[in-house]
C-alpha cells in the first residue's frame, strides 16, 4: 500500500517486492496479476476496519466507539487514494470489491449503532446501511487527499446521530 501511496498503482513490482523484503518472484507467486495484489490490499484494510469495531467497543463507552470508527473509517477511505485509478478501471478484478465493503462493515457498524442505541447516545431510527453510505460519501475527501476535511464532515455526521438520542 505505502509504495502505491508514494509511485502509484503502475509501480514496478521489484519496488513493492523490496519493500515487502521479498523476491520478485514470491510476489508473482502469491500474486499473479497487479489486480490481484491490489484486491487482497483492499481486503486487508476492509478487514482491519471491519475488526477494529470490536477492540473499539472494548476500549470505549459506545458513543466513543461508534465516533472513533467512523474516523477509522475515513482512514479506510483515504488509502483508496493510491488504488483510485485501478479501482475505477472497471476492469472486472474490483468488481466483486464494493459487496465485499458492504458485507464486512455493515455488521461492524450495526453492532456499534445498536450498543450506542442501547446506551441512549445517539438516536434510534437509524440503520448500519444508512450510516455507512453516509460516512463513506462525506469520507470521499480523504480520497482526494484531505483527510481533515473528510473527518471534520464525519464528525459532524456523528454530532447529528447524537441528536435526538433522549427521545
Amino acid at each position: 500500500m505505502a509504495v502505491f501511496d508514494e509511485s502509484g498503482v503502475d509501480a514496478p513490482v521489484r519496488e513493492i517486492a523490496q519493500r515487502a523484503s521479498v523476491g520478485v518472484g514470491t510476489v508473482y507467486r502469491h500474486f499473479p496479476q497487479r489486480s490481484d495484489l491490489i484486491v487482497a490490499i483492499v481486503q486487508k484494510e476492509v478487514d482491519a476496519c471491519a475488526g477494529a469495531a470490536i477492540t473499539l467497543a472494548k476500549k470505549h463507552a459506545p458513543a466513543e466507539a461508534l465516533a472513533r470508527w467512523m474516523q477509522r473509517l475515513v482512514d479506510l477511505i483515504a488509502t483508496k487514494r493510491g488504488l483510485a485509478t485501478a479501482l475505477h478501471s472497471g476492469a472486472s478484478a474490483y468488481q466483486a470489491l464494493p459487496d465485499y465493503f458492504l458485507s464486512r462493515l455493515t455488521p461492524a457498524l450495526q453492532t456499534l449503532l445498536d450498543a450506542a442505541v442501547a446506551a441512549k447516545a445517539i438516536r434510534s431510527d437509524v440503520n448500519a446501511s444508512e450510516v455507512l453510505m453516509a460516512t463513506s460519501r462525506l469520507a470521499i475527501p480523504a480520497a482526494e487527499g484531505d483527510t481533515a476535511q473528510a473527518r471534520r464532515m464525519v464528525s459532524l455526521l456523528v454530532d447529528g446521530l447524537r441528536f435526538g438520542a433522549s427521545v
